[in-house]
């Protein structure tokens, strides 16, 4: 599996994958995949650093595990596949991206988008068993993901990083340098959303954010299905 990393990923991550716990991490997968359905589909578990390279990386949005029920996920946080009902975490994201920066909600759950301009949509946990939340935790995946966060956040161009509800902002830590941006707030999740997430206004921060870098804004319409 490790093959589908990137090249460019590959050679910022060597000294990660280079540890013991990376080759017993493939190995649980690959004996999970044998026995059980596993999200995403192989050939999208590095999805997200497939469509944003290292130095394209502008914005981190950090969600913890893919979804878990059969054709969601597709291996970007938050995101799922073309056709698939949104799921309530992302209808509040695009509740708030439409009162943030007046965007009609998109009939599409796909982020791809984003990824594309520089939005790398990281899971702290990149498979899961289906309908099995959480069961990929502990493994080694989050061992790897906070090695990406800390290897970005020691980077000299400025990144902005994006924390939602407790797991992600307890990453806080990882993100060294003061140049970077750090915006954080309650999870989208129905369970929180009002709770701090609702008129964070993350959207426009971001953007405001990246203009004062001397960078270009992000798109953030989804097109619709």
């Amino acid at each position: 599996m490790s093959d589908q990393l990137p090249p460019s990923w590959h050679d910022l991550l060597a000294h990660e994958i280079s540890k013991p716990y990376w080759s017993s991490l493939q190995d649980f997968v690959a004996a999970e995949r044998q026995v059980a359905n596993v999200y995403p589909p192989l050939g999208a578990t590095f999805r997200a650093f497939t469509l944003t390279a290292p130095l394209d990386v502008r914005v981190v949005i950090l969600g913890q595990d893919p979804y878990h029920s059969q054709n969601q996920a597709n291996g970007l946080c938050f995101s799922v596949t073309n056709g698939v009902k949104i799921p309530p975490s992302l209808r509040n994201i695009y509740k708030e991206l439409q009162a943030d920066c007046g965007i009609e909600p998109s009939s599409s759950g796909d982020l791809t988008s984003w990824a594309r301009q520089g939005v790398l949509l990281l899971n702290a946990t990149l498979t899961v068993r289906q309908d099995g939340a959480g069961t990929h935790q502990g493994h080694g995946w989050e061992v790897f993901t906070d090695a990406v966060v800390h290897t970005l956040g020691s980077l000299k161009s400025p990144i902005v990083f994006v924390l939602w509800g407790a797991f992600a902002r307890n990453k806080k830590s990882l993100i060294t340098q003061l140049q970077h941006t750090i915006i954080e707030s309650a999870h989208p999740s129905p369970l929180s959303a009002h709770n701090g997430f609702f008129r964070s206004k993350p959207f426009s921060q971001i953007n405001q954010a990246l203009r004062a870098n001397g960078s270009d804004p992000i798109d953030w319409h989804i097109p619709n299905q």
